[in-house]
């Protein structure tokens, strides 16, 4: 017997269990929506009238989906933090249905099991899932400003422990079915092709019977009130270290998991629902599911200019460096593509062939991946001095030193070695596509691709087709991109692109500060109190302070403008050979002479520069500083068609430097700032500094015209 109830089939089996199916039509992945509730309370009637049944099995009517979350969408139709209550407390009472049932649920996994996908699950009376790499369980709500609202708060905790259950709840991570079986998440960890098999067999065995069993720190710290006090205190110190404080979502999911463990299931439950409908309605959640749509939307755009991307079956990588390494590794780790790598040593291939077996076997460490898988993926790099291999290449990254005449000859060494058909991506940061394409005898086929450091962790990359590169070259590399993991833009061939010229006013600002005589640890607490990941001196030090010297004389010549000017002082930082983190001396210390888990910076340096470190100015007022001057420089860009719309300006500062991601981006922030208070705040300290503060022409515009940058 079958019924069908829009996207859910029930079907009962000789056996007496019933298969419950979702299958959301026109979707290659099963989400929830609020519409649902009405139609699985139909089919509950059914399985409660059944008085044959001796259980069921929830399973995904997807190839390679169990249930990837809620419909994020369904969110902004909430007029009202109590909208939002209403829909959590909808699901909540779903899901207390399918657990009060009194036949035994089995929740059968295989793919994404993710926010309310996760918690349905968890409403079941078992899990079973499957040991594929596609199959990932997480509840990623704190991720988009949010608390899971149906019922994950409660449930979780009385499953797994506190402790274990906040590290997933607070962070959002995704953890693998292997991890989700340690942990106590399912019951059973099963190939694909026995999937069904095994959750039935779980069904026959009647509900489980659950005892959570604790290790010795949840044994000290779970089970008396003093232990609670002080598990919830450090998670809170935790949470407040990490954010301080910008994002109200982690400090209510603590609130409400505390609730439940103290006051029972019923009051934790009221609690969730409350905070859920509270924080859909905050700025930082707003924004945070703004830039989950951007990026889905950008992930549709397959085309570019009309043009459909070329397959990218082998790829070439020039230089073994550190940047050659990560561009290899995302490539054949993430992308399934060969990569085939040039150096002009073998020092410079073993490096880079080391770099990705180096971060697979921290995976294989800590069980993510097989060795088998780990062979697998090493298979797939290969090395050569010479253009052996290079002629089945459909695609090349060049990586090498930033030479103009050096990278004028790999082009040309590839189109000799690929007899013109390879695409030639460089992967320079400074200068521009047109001149290293001058001379090409394709030029049509080389582009921009560059990535930031390191490769492997940061999310963006910049496209860059300068004037005669092809709409389907840059398809092709917005593709392969895509494939890396990489979330790209596609930027104007103007000197910096977009991320290191809005970063450079920034940057310049920063120094200028510590110039004035600011502790160098007072200015990068401000900038870290705003929202950043690190402080801009800090990340001076990382780039390298080498680096930054080398781009401001480029941006300074192409652009113009007092704004692009680094502090001369700085080069006595050089001649000091303070280069950063990467030989030791730099802003802060490293080495033996660093304190353990805290940065500390080198006094020393002070001297260097001859200034004597006064803190003078406030958090607000560094911050606003430095931040002016990216904003400024983020519309200058737009204004100049340096990236296509403010949607791009915001993803890029967010992936690419780290932009606060609960402000939306700088095109988001300069709307809710109001753009006539931003005009008057630059024209302050234009007042004040002189004309690197100067407002950008279509902010002046906007600000008289009463416009924004998106629609209310």
């Amino acid at each position: 017997m079958e019924t069908q109830v829009n996207s859910f089939t029930l079907e009962i089996r000789d056996d007496g269990i019933a298969l419950l199916t979702m299958d959301v039509p026109g979707e290659s992945m099963n989400t929830l929506k609020a519409a649902f509730v009405d139609e699985v309370r139909a089919v509950l009637a059914k399985v409660r009238d059944n008085n044959d049944l001796i259980g069921m099995v929830i399973r995904s009517g997807k190839p390679d989906s169990f249930i990837a979350g809620a419909d994020i969408s369904m969110l902004d139709a909430c007029k009202s933090a109590a909208d939002a209550e209403q829909l959590a407390k909808a699901g909540q009472t779903l899901f207390g249905e399918i657990e009060a049932l009194a036949i035994p649920v089995i929740a059968a996994i295989h793919g994404p099991c993710l926010g309310g996908g996760l918690e349905l699950a968890l409403a079941c009376h078992g899990r079973v899932a499957t040991d594929h790499g596609k199959t990932v369980l997480g509840l990623p709500e704190v991720q988009l400003g949010l608390l899971p609202g149906s019922g994950g708060t409660q449930r979780l905790p009385r499953l797994i422990g506190v402790a274990k259950a906040l590290d997933l709840i607070l962070t959002g991570k995704q953890v693998r079915a292997k991890q989700a079986k340690k942990l106590g998440l399912i019951d059973d960890l099963v190939p694909p092709s026995i999937l069904l098999d095994a959750a039935l067999k779980l069904v026959k065995q009647g509900k489980p019977k659950r005892h959570l069993k604790r290790d010795l720190q949840g044994k000290l710290l779970e089970t008396n009130p003093l232990g609670r006090k002080v598990l919830f205190d450090q998670a809170r110190k935790g949470v407040m270290a990490k954010t301080r404080g910008n994002y109200p979502a982690p400090l209510r999911i603590l609130e409400v998991v505390k609730t439940g463990v103290e006051q029972g299931m019923s009051a934790g439950l009221a609690a969730e629902a409350h905070y859920f409908g509270e924080l859909v309605a905050t700025a930082e959640s707003a924004a945070l599911r703004a830039l989950f749509f951007a990026t889905t939307e950008m992930k549709k755009e397959v085309n570019y200019q009309g043009a459909a991307p070329g397959k990218v079956s082998h790829v070439g990588v020039l230089g073994g460096g550190l940047m050659g390494g990560g561009i290899a590794y995302v490539t054949a780790s993430r992308a399934g593509v060969p990569v085939r790598i040039k150096d002009v040593a073998h020092a410079g291939i073993s490096n880079a062939l080391r770099y990705s077996f180096d971060l697979l076997s921290k995976k294989l460490k800590r069980r993510q991946i097989l060795r088998s898988e780990l062979e697998k993926q090493m298979s797939m790099l290969s090395g050569s001095l010479d253009y052996s291999g290079f002629h089945r290449v459909d695609l090349v990254v060049e990586a090498v030193f930033e030479d103009l005449a050096l990278k004028r000859q790999m082009v040309a060494d590839i189109e000799q070695a690929g007899q013109g058909k390879v695409i030639f991506a460089s992967n320079t940061s400074s200068l521009p596509i047109g001149q290293i394409a001058e001379g090409a005898a394709y030029p049509q086929q080389v582009v921009g691709l560059h990535y930031f450091s390191p490769v492997d962790k940061m999310p963006l990359a910049e496209i860059i087709p300068h004037a005669g590169t092809s709409a389907e070259t840059v398809a092709t590399t917005l593709a392969f991109a895509r494939a890396q993991g990489k979330t790209p833009i596609v930027v104007k061939d103007e000197a910096g692109f977009y991320v290191n010229r809005i970063l450079a006013p920034y940057m310049n600002e920063a120094a200028r500060i510590v110039l004035e005589g600011e502790p160098v640890e007072s200015l990068d607490g401000a900038l870290l109190d705003f929202g950043f990941p690190v402080g801009p001196i800090n990340l001076l030090d990382e780039v390298g302070i080498d680096v930054g010297a080398k781009i401001s004389p480029i941006l300074e010549r192409e652009l113009g403008g007092e704004r692009f000017q680094a502090p001369a002082a700085f080069d006595k930082l050089l001649k000091a050979e303070r280069k950063g983190r990467k030989n030791g001396k730099g802003f802060y210390l490293y080495g033996k002479a660093a304190k353990r888990g805290k940065k500390l910076v080198d006094a020393s340096v002070y001297e260097v520069l001859g200034i004597k470190p006064v803190a003078k100015l406030g958090n607000e007022e560094m911050a606003e500083r430095c931040v002016l001057m990216m904003l400024n420089e983020a519309a200058i860009a737009l204004d100049a068609g340096v990236v296509a719309s403010a949607r791009d300006g915001d993803i890029g500062a967010i992936f690419g430097i780290g932009f606060p991601p609960f402000l939306g981006g700088p095109f988001r922030y300069m709307d809710s700032m109001g753009l006539d208070k931003l005009v008057a705040r630059l024209e302050h300290y234009q007042q004040r500094f002189g004309e690197r503060f100067a407002p950008s022409p279509l902010l002046k515009r906007m600000s008289l015209e009463g416009t924004r940058f998106y629609p209310n």
